[in-house]
């Protein structure tokens, strides 16, 4: 998948400035799809040029002016012939995973240290997501919220983020674990240690 598609579903919530689709990014995308402000940028002046999108100049006092892109009728046919195409299955690709793989003959020390900071990783992004879930919930109930929301794929996405960031802590603890009883048991077989 292209950061096309990204984009065009972040401006299904309404026009935004570059500025402010990165802050969206951020808010709600970023949960399974990342790109920086650049790269933002770029795919907006592609996605003008394709005429999936349009802006407008919206003058500002005290501040530059800004460019306000709106998703077109093109660009929701896009994005309807995307959520019609098969999904290809994704492959995990995480560093991290290579390092476990190899724990054995490097430095357990270095990984367990990597995966405590992924686990701290993940603890900070469910912290900023329940803080969305709270937000987008605005007090409703999570069942009166999806009969009722307008758009409710905002929603799904960070339900699937919390599930995903839950396992990554769960994941890592499991594995803490194991890697320190091991070297527990490493180091008191080992005859060469005082």
């Amino acid at each position: 998948m292209s950061l096309k598609y990204a984009v065009l579903a972040a401006l299904l919530e309404g026009d935004a400035s570059g500025y402010e689709l990165a802050k969206r990014f951020d808010a709600s995308v970023a949960n399974f799809w990342t790109a920086t402000p650049q790269q933002l940028y770029r795919e907006l002046d592609r996605l003008e040029g394709d005429g999936l999108v349009t802006s407008r100049i919206v003058e500002q006092q005290r501040r530059p002016n800004k460019r306000m892109f709106r998703i077109t009728e093109a660009g929701r046919a896009a994005l309807t012939d995307f959520t019609a195409a098969p999904t290809r299955p994704t492959a995990i690709r995480d560093e991290l995973l290579v390092k476990v793989q190899a724990v054995d003959a490097g430095d357990r020390d270095a990984v367990i240290a990597a995966i405590e900071e992924r686990m701290e990783w993940s603890r900070a992004k469910l912290a900023r997501y329940d803080r969305l879930r709270t937000r987008m919930l605005a007090g409703q109930d999570e069942v009166e919220y999806l009969r009722s929301v307008e758009r409710v794929g905002p929603y799904l996405t960070l339900m699937r983020g919390l599930q995903y960031e839950e396992d990554i802590s769960r994941w890592g603890q499991q594995i803490l674990n194991i890697l320190r009883e091991r070297a527990g048991i490493a180091d008191c077989s080992d005859p060469r240690l005082p």
